[in-house]
């Protein structure tokens, strides 16, 4: 698997809207404007079977549509029930006006477990 940074979108297509669901590389990430910055997650909540681009961005956390767990979007931190386990993130840079990802191994080191 690459770690290669991958030319995904461009950054006012996030901020248009504030959430993205794109595919980079063969996998479906959630792209979110918070502020001047932007993160990228795994697009599929941990918890049930919902894309997390279908959510709601509040500051930085972003809210599953189908069961209101909250996940933070810089972390990937599982913020409250029912979620229990940790979302994927994804490095990002803006470069030359364009949205770059870089993609880990799918064996990747897991982000930590949800906060008590």
């Amino acid at each position: 698997m690459t770690t290669e940074w991958i030319d995904a979108v461009a950054p006012e297509t996030v901020r248009a809207d504030g959430i993205l669901g794109v595919w980079v590389g063969g996998r479906d990430i959630a792209l979110y404007a918070v502020g001047d910055e932007i993160f990228a997650t795994e697009n599929q909540c941990t918890h049930g079977d919902a894309r997390l681009s279908d959510g709601f961005l509040l500051d930085d956390e972003i809210e599953c549509p189908l069961h209101q767990g909250r996940f933070s979007v810089r972390t990937g931190m599982a913020l409250c029930a029912p979620l229990t386990t940790c979302v994927h993130t994804y490095p990002v840079k803006i470069e030359n006006g364009r949205v770059f990802v870089q993609l880990a191994p799918a064996d990747a080191a897991a982000p930590a477990e949800a906060r008590s």
